[in-house]
């Protein structure tokens, strides 16, 4: 980034911000906005996991995958076919790296000049006991933010160190498809990349230790593994990882299933078994701020760390890894930062989405959470084939699940299993943030032929046969 860079201010700042993704971005915004003098001290690539290596590029590719399989999926309707095949992987490629490229223009680099009393510094950033150093400078100011991000984190596993292994970001970089890939790991990025390779054309095979998607309904896991595995996608799960070694072909995985060691080879490995914060270099024991035992920065509920004056926000503090809540919590720790703590962190009506096909969306409480908070649940599932927008698709993979609490009607949760789930969920995040129940979910108006509208009959549903109604889920 050209030109972007300031020499820190003399006098020193009200706020300094150490880290310039979505979280410190968030935050030195808002602190400006409130009359603060901010330093937002990047160090590397501005922008932060989202738009660089995260959300941005793979939703992108994401749909690229799906444009394809869209083609070959056209003969579900009768009198069609068609299909479709990468042609030019490169140029898809360089086509993901440009929009990269322009909305970290846009959305970061080009907004710093709107706001003339944030001073961006480039520089390495640690602290020196009750100090804050630029590259081994003194930066004054009153008060820190810490929003340095998370990194992949490689899985323990014997002889790992000794192959080429691809990362959530580097395997968007490839120069070539993969012949064949080997997924560690069942979450959400695991999932997500594993059926975009498949159908890309890759022979994809995807290991876990436990369920996909591990955090969600059993049922939902249940179905999506299902339909990764109608697309190709060969999912082994509840496995023991034991070794790892390059071969003539590529790398083979030694795994413990059903009590006997079974090798998987591929051509290549990708690891997505988690996130390592970004803490190491910022020297937090000596300056008295706590990490967890996942090297996260530990914080209370109004964004403190363990040393007065010092925030945290975003992935940095291993709590609720989206780039929403990075942007919310740097938003309330500067706010508090500078006005006198009132605010507390509240994500019980947040979100989540996990842009697999079908898409996996959710909020609140699941049925095991609701019970081990003391609640009398009771559940409803409503499968998409009762769904008369899937009925017109011709597509009926998923289902919607929703929590209640049995005594005073409340939604605790949900979470849906649809194609368009990611577009849905945030009615069902609105019901749980208002407190409603499932009789008022159930007699409200939603338009016909529209996948949300199965959120209305699986309010119903606690109370009659949704199969037995007529249309517009009356």
């Amino acid at each position: 980034m050209e030109d972007c860079c300031s020499t820190p201010r003399k006098g020193g700042y009200d706020l300094a911000v150490v880290g310039a993704g979505s979280a410190g971005f968030s935050a030195a915004i808002t602190a400006a906005e409130l009359g603060a003098r901010v330093a937002l001290i990047g160090h590397g690539t501005i922008g932060g996991t989202c738009v660089n290596v995260g959300c941005v590029p793979s939703k992108t590719m994401i749909r690229a995958a799906e444009a394809l399989h869209g083609a070959g999926a056209a003969a579900r309707f009768p009198g069609l076919s068609a299909e479709a095949r990468v042609t030019d992987w490169l140029s898809l490629i360089a086509a993901k790296d440009d929009l990269v490229t322009t909305l970290r223009q846009k959305k970061y680099a080009d907004l710093l000049p709107n706001y003339e009393t944030i001073d961006y510094i480039e520089g390495q950033a640690r602290f020196n006991g009750g100090a804050l150093l630029v590259d081994g400078a003194p930066l004054r100011a009153g008060k820190a933010i810490i929003a340095t991000g998370a990194s992949p984190a490689m899985p323990d596993i014997a002889g790992l160190e000794d192959v080429p292994v691809l990362t959530s970001t580097t395997a968007l970089e490839l120069a070539e498809l993969p012949r064949s890939l080997l997924v560690i790991g069942g979450g959400y990025i695991g999932c997500e990349l594993a059926q975009m390779f498949a159908r890309m054309g890759t022979a994809v095979t995807l290991v876990a230790r436990s369920r996909l998607l591990p955090e969600v309904e059993p049922e939902i896991s249940e179905a999506l593994t299902g339909y990764l595995r109608d697309e190709g996608v060969v999912v082994r799960t509840g496995l023991s990882y034991r070794r790892i070694a390059r071969g003539g072909d590529g790398v083979t995985l030694t795994v413990l299933a059903r009590g006997r060691d079974e090798a998987l080879t591929a051509a290549q490995v990708l690891s997505t078994t988690g996130r390592r914060h970004n803490t190491v270099d910022l020297n937090l024991a000596e300056a008295g701020i706590e990490r967890d035992g996942r090297g996260a920065v530990v914080i209370d509920d109004r964004m403190r760390t363990t040393r007065s004056g010092v925030y945290a926000a975003g992935d940095v503090t291993g709590r609720d890894q989206f780039v929403y809540m990075a942007a919310y919590g740097g938003k309330l720790a500067a706010k508090n930062a500078l006005n006198g703590d009132s605010l507390t962190y509240d994500n019980s009506a947040m979100p989540w989405v996990v842009f697999t096909d079908p898409q996996v969306a959710g909020v609140g409480l699941t049925e095991a959470q609701g019970r081990a908070a003391g609640h009398r649940v009771k559940t409803s599932i409503v499968p998409l084939d009762q769904v008369p927008r899937a009925l017109a698709a011709r597509n009926t993979r998923g289902l919607i699940k929703l929590v209640a609490d049995s005594e005073t009607d409340r939604i605790l949760g949900g979470q849906i299993l649809a194609p368009e789930g990611a577009d849905s969920v945030q009615t069902l995040a609105m019901a749980v943030k208002a407190g409603m129940t499932t009789q008022a979910l159930g007699e409200t108006i939603f338009p016909y032929l529209t996948t949300v509208e199965g959120l209305k009959l699986a309010a119903q549903s606690f109370g009659k046969d949704v199969a037995r109604l007529s249309c517009c889920a009356g």
